[in-house]
């Protein structure tokens, strides 16, 4: 659950598991092309250590409107961002992470419903999904070449536990009970951050748009009365098509896997994704795919779903009916809810 910085000198390329196929153009490496390509407005930034695109329909009929409608919900993004982000010592979490075993410290209203998910969720998987994982510093995926001392890791493996995270809800506050503690939300917090971009863009009366997030995929609305087509790549086979969606919104497709940052030791695949139990990377099913239609019915679930792999993983899914989902087991074989082969398209 850990997500460490991108470096651009990783030796392994970054495969994103949902990519939105957007008209003649290509765009993340997979296209289909309808007869008349529909006006598209496109914006993208470097955001959350991934590349994030913000795509809006029909907005050549007002294309200043469109603009400031961007320009707003980019501004929202990187304010969250700036907020919840562990690589920046200003941020909030940071702050929260210095004071462990210390003090509690102030909470913004924004960040605080992200810890609160964040508990419950640790509680309902009985913490296969944890976010003070940021204990976890020996593994470093940005530059990583072989694998830290075990020692160290047992060491840190110590520190992890969510119920050490405590929040006062009323005082708006959060500590972490012992001193070596740190939480690290890359794994919860992208969603409600894209989420919220997407809600400034209907603020601004944008009704069909979409979000893609390093393969995490809002859309509202439609492509110009279509469905928005999104892709969902073979993990380990990038370059094929495990089947297309056409979804018209409010829809997220949100996607977790070994894939996207990693560097290869002793034989196999040291990924982003640790086992809170364990202090290393999950040794489950190589890629997840969960499709709703709220941010709030899959935040944090594929990561969960890495830790616990096979039935257990299943199970969670089951409990939560308005979710779809495709995992990729480790011996790749592919597990589909009903309602997710029955929406996923031929390439």
């Amino acid at each position: 659950m850990q997500t460490a910085r991108p470096c651009p000198t990783m030796t392994r390329r970054r495969v994103v598991m949902a990519v939105p196929l957007l008209g003649a153009a290509q765009w993340a490496g997979a296209a289909v092309a309808p007869s008349t390509p529909p006006p598209l407005q496109r914006s993208a930034r470097a955001l959350m250590g991934t590349r994030v695109d913000m795509v809006i329909s029909g907005a050549d009929a007002a294309p200043r409107a469109a603009d400031l409608a961007m320009d707003a919900a980019w501004s929202e993004m990187e304010r969250l961002a700036r907020m919840m982000t562990r690589y920046d010592e200003r941020s909030v979490v940071s702050a929260l992470n210095r004071a462990s075993g210390v003090h509690a410290v102030a909470v913004p209203p924004e960040m605080m419903v992200v810890l609160r998910d964040a508990q419950a969720l640790s509680a309902a998987t009985q913490g296969a999904f944890d976010i003070t994982v940021g204990a976890l510093r020996a593994w470093r995926f940005g530059d990583q070449k072989v694998l830290p001392d075990p020692a160290e890791i047992a060491a840190e493996r110590r520190l992890v536990g969510y119920r050490g995270l405590l929040l006062d809800t009323n005082a708006g506050t959060a500590r972490l009970a012992r001193s070596g503690m740190a939480i690290d939300l890359g794994g919860i917090a992208k969603l409600p951050i894209l989420a919220a971009g997407m809600q400034v863009l209907r603020a601004h009366g944008v009704v069909d748009a979409l979000l893609n997030g390093g393969g995490d995929v809002l859309v509202a609305g439609s492509q110009q009365g279509r469905p928005w087509r999104v892709g969902l790549r073979d993990p380990l086979a990038p370059e094929r098509m495990l089947g297309v969606l056409a979804l018209k919104g409010p829809a997220i497709v949100a996607s977790s896997g070994d894939y996207e940052r990693f560097f290869m030791a002793q034989g196999e695949r040291q990924h982003h994704i640790l086992d809170p139990a364990t202090g290393r990377p999950t040794r489950g099913p190589h890629g997840i795919s969960l499709l709703a239609t709220d941010a709030g019915s899959v935040n944090g679930l594929g990561t969960a779903m890495m830790v616990l792999g096979g039935e257990r993983a299943q199970a969670l899914v089951h409990k939560r009916a308005s979710v779809q989902a495709l995992m990729m087991n480790h011996d790749g074989s592919l597990w589909r809810t009903p309602g997710m082969a029955a929406q996923l398209q031929t390439a």
